[in-house]
């Protein structure tokens, strides 16, 4: 029995993939400021933002192809998304001082409305909804 795949580019996919565009353009932004502007200010806490912005872009590209291979590769970014927005989150509460300014994923994302703290558990909730059979297995 042949279960079809849902596209991980409709209904709300389509909402998930806007938000993580949004989210990609915003860190890419805020990162390149930091990093140019005030990077011996804390130089790891900008450059992991800018990590931040490259997940952020390779989940939006990934979930906007919609592929099987690209399916893979979101699961990949939004795992890796959702464990640095958690540890990052808390050392930035434990460690304040390496975090003098926001970045996209200190303080669990409060400088962005949580949204980086929600939003990898709705991708991964999509990306649940969306796999095939064969990839369950």
């Amino acid at each position: 029995m042949s279960e079809e795949r849902v596209s991980t580019r409709s209904g709300p996919g389509v909402v998930l993939v806007a938000v993580y565009a949004v989210m990609a353009l915003a860190a890419t932004g805020r990162s390149v400021l930091q990093i140019t502007e005030y990077f011996s200010r804390a130089p790891v806490a900008y450059l992991l933002s800018a990590l931040a912005a490259v997940i952020y872009i390779v989940a939006t590209v990934a979930l906007a192809r919609g592929s099987r291979t690209s399916w893979r590769v979101a699961l990949a970014a939004i795992l890796i998304e959702l464990v640095g927005v958690l540890v990052i989150g808390l050392v930035s509460y434990l460690v304040p001082e390496a975090f003098p300014d926001k970045t996209v994923w200190s303080h669990f994302g409060s400088g962005y409305g949580y949204v980086p703290l929600v939003l990898p558990v709705l991708g991964l909730l999509w990306l649940r909804r969306t796999r095939t059979t064969a990839q369950r297995r």
